[in-house]
């Protein structure tokens, strides 16, 4: 039983480029298609699919990583809002990540959305990390 499930998410792929591995494979919800969706389209990441197991279902997400250097595209992956501590911003607070290079993933009324899609919208929500 996992209690927190986007920390779960967020440190295997960490831990996947840390081992250089090109493909992981995590544990599907909707909220971690979401985000896998927005890895995505920033270009943090190669491709991804999503299987069903005729379980909770699986996530494959294969990494990105530089040809010449071979460091991920992913420096940084920094949970913020955890289940014991919640961290809820409204648009106008959004922290703008390493200088506005990151993203910030943002859960808001209207789904899951990246902090300049949500201040786009007007919406806040709870911040649920920090990509660079």
């Amino acid at each position: 039983m996992v209690t927190d499930p986007i920390a779960d998410f967020l440190t295997r792929i960490r831990n996947a480029q840390m081992a250089g591995h090109r493909i992981v494979e995590i544990p599907a919800s909707n909220l971690k298609k979401r985000m896998t969706e927005i890895l995505y389209n920033q270009g943090y990441i190669l491709k991804y699919k999503f299987e069903d197991d005729n379980k909770q279902g699986v996530i494959k997400i294969a990494l990105k990583y530089d040809p010449q250097t071979k460091q991920p595209a992913i420096h940084s992956l920094e949970r913020v809002s955890r289940p014991g501590l919640r961290h809820y911003s409204k648009p106008a607070d959004f922290r703008r990540v390493k200088s506005g290079l990151g993203v910030a993933i943002i859960s808001t009324s209207k789904g899951v959305l990246t902090d300049k899609e949500a201040k786009a919208q007007n919406v806040g929500g709870e911040v649920l990390c920090y990509i660079y």
